[in-house]
């Protein structure tokens, strides 16, 4: 029986990595109404300009979190400027991939800012007055994104009607913030 199981699992895992179009969307409350029709996989798609470096993979399926998928994400978003990695919150994983879902693009994301090391964070704190001391990056439960094809506007509305965390827009710098922290939004 158990052996049967595990073909089970192995069977959705290989439908889902197989799978061309897909929908994300976490279940929190306020947007199980975007999960409708979603399936019972999420995808994530991102690019980093920093490190030439490209995700595209599903890391959810049938009500399970791939713990491979997400140490790929993890290992992704680390602080590229001294190569620590940190566990991300899934919570943000998924606010992302739903935003993404809202907007219907199938391009990917490209991460501004994943995980953010303490050094880091002080070292942009000198240069900003945006950066937060005790940023939610530093906990890996936030994330800086933008879209070629969706205006920074467009993108914090999405993320905003989640209401899953927070959302941050930074039109001067065409990204939007988001975590997974209290629900709350801030900047033009």
């Amino acid at each position: 029986m158990a052996e049967k199981a595990t073909d089970v699992t192995r069977r959705a895992l290989l439908g889902a990595f197989a799978a061309t179009a897909v929908s994300a969307a976490p279940f929190f409350p306020g947007v199980t109404a975007y999960a409708r029709g979603s399936g019972d996989i999420r995808r994530l798609r991102m690019y980093s300009g920093r490190t030439g470096e490209n995700i595209d993979m599903v890391y959810w399926v049938d009500g399970s979190y791939i713990p491979e998928a997400l140490q790929l994400i993890d290992h992704f978003s680390r602080d590229w400027r001294n190569n620590q990695v940190h566990r991300i919150d899934t919570r943000t994983i998924d606010i992302m991939a739903a935003t993404a879902n809202l907007l219907r693009v199938n391009e990917p994301y490209m991460l501004l800012s994943g995980f953010r090391s303490p050094a880091t964070n002080q070292m942009l704190r000198a240069r900003s007055r945006n950066v937060a001391q005790n940023s939610l990056h530093l906990t890996g439960k936030a994330a800086d994104v933008r879209l070629r094809s969706r205006s920074v506007s467009e993108m914090a509305r999405a993320a905003a009607a989640c209401r899953a965390g927070g959302v941050g827009r930074y039109s001067r710098s065409d990204f939007v913030h988001v975590d997974c922290g209290p629900v709350r939004t801030w900047g033009a």
